[in-house]
């Protein structure tokens, strides 16, 4: 099973800067049986964080398992969300740009 601060380093890695041209995001992850952590995309960079960020755009729940199939592409979020396996609280709409932001 892969730790939240391997998934933090592999989220970086993957990230796509010219999909985040402009942009001013948190995303809040809380994950049920491991640490939570946090997303910021700023005008083409990613900076990611263990803990709570004070005002999200989004927060994505879920556990551990979830994220890992989510974030290695073996799980589809949409799919994940329907399931109710992810749930998320703010603007949904902006969970489905995380795909572009970190393409698998």
């Amino acid at each position: 099973m892969t730790t939240v601060t391997q998934i933090i380093e592999n989220m970086e890695s993957k990230f796509n800067p010219s999909a985040a041209q402009g942009l001013d995001l948190v995303f809040q992850f809380n994950i049920e049986d491991d640490d939570n952590f946090y997303v910021a995309v700023k005008d083409g960079t990613c900076n990611a964080s263990k803990g709570d960020a004070e005002n999200p755009n989004v927060t994505l729940i879920m556990d551990s398992a979830t994220l890992n199939g989510v974030i290695s592409g073996e799980t589809d979020g949409m799919q994940a969300f329907m399931a109710g396996k992810l749930r998320a609280e703010g603007d949904m709409m902006l969970a489905l740009k995380l795909g572009e932001l970190f393409p698998s």
